[in-house]
C-alpha cells in the first residue's frame, strides 16, 4: 500500500510540475515568433512611412511576411501602421468575427497594448482579438529617428 501511495504522489507531482510549462512554453513561442518577424522585417530595411503605407526598405509591407511567421509557429501575426494615436492594421492573418480578413481595422481602443505602444513600449500578456484569447506579444515599430510609426503583433490562441 506504501507503494501505491508513492506511485501516485509521483504522478500528482509530474502533473503539477508540467502545467506550468504549458503557458510557459506557449509564452516561448510568442517570443520567438516576435523574434522572426522583426528579423524578417529589419533584413528588408529600415521601417518607414510613406504616404499611408508602412514600409520597410522599399518594400511596402505585404501579407508574406506574417503569412511567414505563422507557417513557422502557428497563431496569428499582424503588423500595424500608426495613425494618430491609433494602430491599423497593414498586414495581418487575423481574422474578424464574419471570417473576412482584418486588414484596416485598428486595435481595438480597450486594448491593453494601445497605451504601451503609444510609449513606445512592448506589452506581453493576454490579449482579446475580435473575440478570441491570445496569449499575446506587442512591440513597437520605430523609424531611423526612433518615432514609433507602428506595431509588431503575435499571438497564440489561449
Amino acid at each position: 500500500m506504501h507503494r501505491s501511495n508513492l506511485f501516485a504522489w509521483l504522478l500528482a507531482l509530474s502533473f503539477i510540475t508540467l502545467l506550468p510549462n504549458v503557458p510557459l512554453a506557449q509564452t516561448d513561442n510568442v517570443k520567438k515568433a516576435m523574434t522572426d518577424l522583426q528579423a524578417a522585417t529589419k533584413a528588408i530595411g529600415t521601417a518607414k512611412v510613406k504616404g499611408n503605407d508602412l514600409y520597410f526598405g522599399e518594400l511596402k509591407v505585404a501579407p508574406d511576411l506574417v503569412n511567414a511567421v505563422v507557417k513557422a509557429h502557428g497563431g496569428v501575426a499582424t503588423l500595424f501602421i500608426k495613425s494618430g494615436d491609433q494602430f491599423v492594421r497593414a498586414a495581418t492573418t487575423v481574422k474578424k468575427e464574419d471570417g473576412t480578413s482584418a486588414v484596416g481595422t485598428p486595435l481595438a481602443a480597450d486594448s491593453p497594448a494601445l497605451a504601451k505602444l503609444n510609449n513606445g513600449e512592448p506589452f506581453y500578456g493576454d490579449a482579446t482579438v475580435f473575440g478570441k484569447t491570445y496569449d499575446a506579444g506587442y512591440e513597437p515599430i520605430k523609424d531611423a529617428s526612433g518615432t514609433v510609426i507602428g506595431a509588431y503583433f503575435v499571438g497564440q490562441s489561449k
